[in-house]
C-alpha cells in the first residue's frame, strides 16, 4: 500500500515517519519546500536517535531512507496513492481546498483520512464525490511515542473503509478506538476542557503554571500537565479547537480570555519559543 501524507508540520512529519518505519511506501507533501526540508531533517534526526536507543533496526532505517519521498506537487504524488492522511491546519477553508484537490487527483478507490481532533468527517466527506471513503484518523503528538489513534466515522463512512483504516493503524503499531462522529470526539473534548480551565485558574490567581501542572500530574496521574501539553501542541491549535467546540457544543467550551490574550501576543508555545513557559 502506498500512503500519502499531506502537510509536513509536526503531525504530518510524525505520521509520515510512523508509516514509513512500518513498511509503507510513503510520500509526504507540502506546498512549502522549506517545510519539507525541515521535515526531512527532523525525520533523519529521529531515525538516528531511535536506532541508537534500539527502537529501530538498521533495516527499518534503510527502508525509510529509501522509500520516504518528499514532494511539493500534489497532483504528481496523489495519482498512484492508495491511502491519504491529511494533516494540514485545523482550518475549514484549508481542509476543504485540500480534499477537493484530492478528490480530483486520486484514484476513485483511494481512501481519504483527515487527521483532525475536532472537525467533522461528515462535512469533510461532503467536499468529495466519495463520502463513503472519507474518515477521521486522529493521531497524537509525538506520533512515534503515542499509541492511540482515534478513528471517527462520518455519516456516510462505509464499514469497509473503517476496517481498512483500522488495519493501517494497527500495522503502524497503534491501538485504535472507533467512535461515531461528534465534535471533539472523545479525547479533544476532555483535553480542551482541562486545558481551558487551567487557563481560567491561572487568570484567577489560583496558582502558578508550575503549581497547576504539578497538581494535575501528581494528583490526577496525568503524564503531562495542561500547560506543558498546550505549549507542545500549540496554543493557537488549542484556541482553534475551543472556538470550534464553543460554536458546536455550547458555552462550556468558551475560550478563556487569558488563552485568547496569549495567542494574540504570539505566545503559541514551543514552536515560537514562548507560550505559558519560555523555551528560548
Amino acid at each position: 500500500m502506498k500512503i500519502l501524507v499531506v502537510g509536513s508540520g509536526v503531525m504530518g512529519t510524525g505520521i509520515a515517519y510512523a508509516a514509513a518505519i512500518s513498511g509503507f511506501e510513503t510520500t509526504i507533501h507540502d506546498v512549502s519546500n522549506e517545510s519539507l526540508k525541515k521535515a526531512e531533517s527532523s525525520i533523519t534526526d529521529l531515525l538516528s536517535r531511535q536506532l541508537a536507543k534500539g527502537y529501530l533496526t538498521e533495516e527499518q532505517k534503510a527502508f525509510v531512507e529509501n522509500h520516504l519521498i518528499y514532494e511539493t506537487n500534489l497532483e504528481k504524488c496523489a495519482g498512484d496513492t492508495d491511502f491519504v492522511i491529511e494533516a494540514v491546519p485545523e482550518v475549514k477553508g484549508i481542509k476543504q481546498k485540500v480534499f477537493e484537490q484530492l478528490d480530483r487527483f486520486t484514484k476513485k478507490e483511494t481512501l481519504l483520512a483527515t487527521n483532525t481532533s475536532t472537525m467533522s468527517p461528515t462535512e469533510i466527506g461532503s467536499y468529495t464525490e466519495r463520502p463513503d471513503k472519507v474518515i477521521a484518523m486522529h493521531f497524537f503528538n509525538p506520533v512515534h511515542r503515542m499509541k492511540l489513534v482515534e478513528i471517527a466515522r462520518g455519516l456516510e463512512t462505509s464499514d469497509e473503509t473503517v476496517e481498512v483504516v483500522k488495519d493501517v493503524a494497527i500495522k503502524m503499531q497503534k491501538d485504535v478506538v472507533v467512535i461515531n462522529e461528534m465534535p471533539g470526539f472523545v479525547t479533544s473534548r476532555i483535553s480542551s476542557l482541562v486545558g481551558n480551565e487551567a487557563f481560567n485558574m491561572l487568570m484567577e490567581g489560583v496558582g502558578t503554571p508550575e503549581e497547576i501542572d504539578r497538581a494535575i500530574e501528581l494528583g490526577l496521574n496525568y503524564p503531562m500537565g495542561p500547560f506543558k501539553l498546550g505549549d507542545l501542541v500549540g496554543l493557537d491549535t488549542r484556541l482553534n479547537n475551543l472556538q470550534y467546540l464553543h460554536e458546536t457544543l455550547g458555552e462550556r467550551f468558551k475560550p478563556s480570555p487569558l488563552l485568547v490574550k496569549y495567542v494574540k501576543a504570539g505566545r503559541l508555545g514551543r514552536k515560537t519559543g514562548k507560550g505559558v513557559y519560555s523555551y528560548e
